[in-house]
């Protein structure tokens, strides 16, 4: 609908914005009369302006606003980080690791059994489902608390395990995408496993700094350029793991730790708050803008039998029995009490912020991207294609972790990331054993039409490799400018394709002029007087 008005690109990002953000606000209105979380009047806002329902935001505004993911990360794991304090992981860290690590474990194991025990999908895809279950949403589950003012040990239990969920999450969604493509490859290396470990690492060390470096640029501040300076540190931290292709969610974290514990200033934090709905409506709406309901009845799996829509019923099943077992059991372990061992895995539920996050987010987008398509297989090295998107076309090369090669018929190699392919139209020319040869010739008005036919047509049936079994026939295709347009058309092998076209031109040609039908060419008449 906004892409249908007569508007600049820049008014139409705008109007689009706006457009999400009053749709996010009116449908909370009617979600407060269910009772139900802020988070879910978002979602379902960005489906109802989907393409999916209203089509109301262009494909191309939701295209471009992918930044949002690590802004909102951003603003969520940073938040995140004032809940790891030193004093409260003394006194609660190791009951708090239990518990995560049980809800976590066991939320996987059981999407992971019914994935691939019940429902026999590819190992592969069975490994990164389950490690995806791994991860809690601190967007719904902080946004929830604060609408509600919920407080005491419940609250705080909660919001540390999941904090500390996300990073769980992360390294084993990271390290099962690594584990996934080395299966599938048939080349299992330590390195492919230890690799984003290490990247993990590295982004935590980054985020520490960066906190430290905020603690000194807030020496004599005012509370407004204390805003700025944090706002600009969040964004060149998510501008650094961008460029790295890392998830800035671990790095965000770690620098809303290091600074509540150099500071013990939580004002800060409060201030953030204020810019944080906003962002999380507009984060959220937008992950609704992007949910393809059409998707739910694709299948999965090796007979091509599954339908996605019964995956998900036993994902979600499978994880909501394990996140509850498992924080049930951990409670218990250390001692928690009755509303916190009933309740916590329940509140684990949620699943939107940070499992959205990583299948929209740079790196692991293509890594996810990339096992798609080694698992539903829309094309194999050897194909010819052609990206929807932006019309880069040659054959497939190489399919690595993160990119496809195409190699183009002047021999120059196109480099494609594995999300854009995952997410665009593909047009696979050579899918099917055959391919249909056109060949666009012209003949003047003068000629005859019906001798030039025949003409042609017997080239078509001389030529060593046509398919005989195809029709192949010539027609008047256009009554053009400067002659009349006929259309040779054949059918090829896709070996033999190519040559086989470029050959039936030269006959056509040679073939026209032992005829003697003149082939016309653009001419003008000039008068001089």
């Amino acid at each position: 609908m906004i892409e249908s008005m007569q508007a600049s690109p820049v008014a139409r990002v705008i109007i689009s914005i706006s457009a999400m953000l009053f749709a996010g606000f009116a449908m909370t209105r009617i979600t407060k009369r269910f009772r139900l979380p802020n988070v879910t009047g978002y979602i379902l806002a960005g489906i109802l302006m989907g393409p999916c329902c209203l089509n109301v935001i262009p494909q191309t505004i939701i295209d471009g606003t992918d930044f949002l993911s690590d802004v909102a990360l951003a603003f969520i794991a940073f938040s995140a980080g004032e809940f790891f304090k030193v004093e409260v992981l003394r006194r609660n860290g190791a009951k708090v690791i239990v518990i995560t690590v049980l809800e976590a474990c066991l939320a996987s194991v059981a999407v992971f059994i019914l994935v691939y025990g019940v429902l026999h999908l590819e190992l592969s895809f069975s490994i990164v489902l389950s490690a995806l279950a791994s991860a809690t949403a601190p967007a719904s589950t902080m946004m929830t608390i604060r609408q509600t003012g919920a407080h005491g040990d419940f609250v705080d239990t909660l919001l540390q395990v999941v904090a500390l969920d996300d990073v769980v999450g992360l390294i084993l969604y990271s390290v099962a995408i690594s584990v996934a493509m080395a299966s599938k490859s048939g080349s299992m290396q330590l390195s492919t496993v230890i690799a984003p470990i290490l990247a993990n690492i590295c982004v935590l060390a980054l985020g520490a700094l960066f906190g430290v470096m905020l603690k000194l640029f807030f020496r004599k501040r005012s509370k407004d350029n204390r805003l700025i300076v944090s706002i600009a540190t969040l964004f060149a931290f998510c501008g650094i793991c961008a460029m790295a292709d890392v998830s800035p969610l671990l790095g965000c974290m770690s620098m809303g730790m290091t600074y509540i514990n150099l500071t013990g200033d939580e004002k800060l934090f409060r201030q953030l708050g204020y810019w944080s709905p906003p962002i999380l409506l507009l984060f959220f709406v937008r992950s609704g803008l992007s949910f393809n309901l059409g998707a739910l009845t694709d299948t999965l799996g090796a007979s091509g039998s599954v339908p996605l829509l019964l995956v998900g019923i036993l994902y979600f099943a499978g994880r909501i029995v394990g996140k509850y077992a498992g924080a049930y059991l951990g409670a218990l372990a250390v001692g928690k009490g009755k509303g916190v061992r009933n309740y916590l895995g329940l509140a684990l539920i949620p699943q939107a912020g940070v499992a959205i996050g990583l299948a929209v987010q740079g790196s692991l987008s293509n890594l996810a991207g990339g096992v798609l398509i080694l698992l539903l297989k829309p094309f194999k090295v050897g194909d010819y294609i052609v990206e929807g998107s932006s019309g880069k076309e040659g054959t497939v090369k190489e399919i690595q972790i993160f990119y496809t090669k195409l190699l183009t018929y002047d021999n120059q190699t196109i480099i494609l990331p594995n999300g854009n392919l995952a997410n665009n139209t593909i047009v696979n020319v050579t899918a099917a054993e055959s391919r249909r040869c056109d060949v666009k010739v012209s003949i003047a008005y003068s000629a005859d039409i019906k001798k030039a036919k025949e003409v042609l047509t017997k080239v078509l049936s001389e030529d060593p490799d046509t398919i005989k079994e195809r029709e192949h026939f010539v027609f008047v295709d256009e009554l053009a400018d400067s002659g009349i347009n006929l259309c040779v058309r054949c059918w090829f092998k896709n070996e033999d394709f190519w040559q086989g076209k470029w050959r039936i031109t030269e006959q056509c040609k040679y073939a026209l002029d032992k005829a003697e039908i003149e082939i016309p060419f653009p001419q003008m008449d000039v008068h001089m007087r």
